[in-house]
């Protein structure tokens, strides 16, 4: 893998009309009917785009990711609309852009890895959109907490995140690089949302929370809360441990201050997470997207501070090979002069 690098005016966009209804339709219907009505505009059905993107449950990263960079690129194309639809996370996302259900979907690095490189039978149809950001993990516990290593946690319950996300396949990784198993070292907790994790252990049901990343939702939720919150990450010692393990894995830095009470840096180990294409998305569409946000860089990284790395200088770097692109990504970062 590479090393990562350290923005038409015209009439409304075409929308679906509700979940539900993308829900209860097939595909090619919702799409027939969103391309009847783009004719009654100004401008041809070719060339607007109607982007359905895949996030997961309410309350974690990805869907307060997924709203930024819906309304960043829709506020520099107004002809690019992106629909924002709750999933399970990374693993169902997977799933349904190989099945066409999803044009774009947000899948953290330990799935999309897998998922690229066809060990679940879908490597040969999903595609690289977009780099979103590094996510370091942590564990987060109330500031007052005794516990102050992994090692302290076990036998406790632990908050590991919302079933099918890629939040729990990274604790999963993380903590086997360590020799510990989730399920037998720990009372390993998953949710059917993330948004419930916080409020589990302000109320003590639960001794630490896994996360990951700048300004992920949980953490801040529990920074913010009554006493505060601090973090437990990986030693130096324990970080070569499960690098030595899990060579995908690298390290990487929380800076200071992007929580609450947070003086200084965390290192810990993690991935990329990913924007991914199914089959369904075409590449004009994914050459609208990659224009769209090259021009909306600043204005994303402004709306969301782990946006700040969604650019496409990173989504070069951070694709370990160019074949993985979406051919209209590729193409614009060829004409944009951001490959090589």
């Amino acid at each position: 893998m590479r090393a990562p690098a350290s923005a038409l005016t015209c009439t409304s966009p075409i929308r679906i009309e509700s979940e539900e209804r993308m829900a209860g339709a097939p595909r090619d219907e919702i799409r027939g009917e969103a391309g009847a009505a783009a004719g009654k505009g100004s401008r041809p059905a070719s060339e607007r785009h109607t982007v359905v993107l895949g996030t997961a449950t309410p309350g974690g990263g990805f869907p307060l990711f997924g709203a930024a960079f819906a309304e960043a690129l829709g506020e520099t194309d107004p002809d690019l609309a992106i629909e924002t639809r709750n999933t399970k996370g990374s693993t169902e996302n997977v799933t349904l852009l190989g099945v066409g259900a999803l044009d774009i979907a947000l899948v953290q690095g330990e799935v999309a890895g897998p998922a690229l490189a066809g060990q679940d039978g879908a490597g040969e149809r999903l595609t690289v959109v977009a780099a979103m950001y590094a996510t370091a993990g942590l564990f987060a516990v109330l500031r007052h907490s005794p516990h102050r290593a992994i090692t302290d946690l076990r036998g406790l319950p632990v908050v590991l995140g919302a079933r099918g996300s890629g939040l729990v396949v990274l604790a999963r990784t993380v903590l086997s690089g360590l020799g510990l198993d989730p399920d037998k070292d720990f009372r390993a907790i998953t949710l059917d949302r993330a948004g419930d994790g916080p409020a589990m252990v302000m109320a003590g049901e639960a001794a630490a929370l896994w996360g990951g990343g700048i300004g992920w939702p949980g953490f801040t939720a529990l920074t913010e809360g009554p006493g505060g919150a601090r973090f437990i990450a990986p030693d130096a010692a324990e970080r070569a441990r499960i690098l030595a393990r899990h060579p995908f894995l690298k390290e990487s830095t929380v800076p200071p201050l992007s929580y609450a009470g947070q003086t200084e840096p965390i290192t810990s180990v993690g991935s990329w997470s990913l924007v991914l294409a199914g089959p369904r998305l075409s590449e004009d569409a994914g050459y609208r997207i990659a224009r769209a946000l090259h021009r909306a860089e600043g204005r994303l990284g402004a709306r969301l501070a782990q946006a700040r790395e969604t650019t496409l200088a990173n989504t070069w770097a951070a694709t370990p090979s160019g074949a993985l692109l979406h051919p209209g990504v590729r193409r614009y970062l060829k004409e944009a002069g951001l490959s090589d």
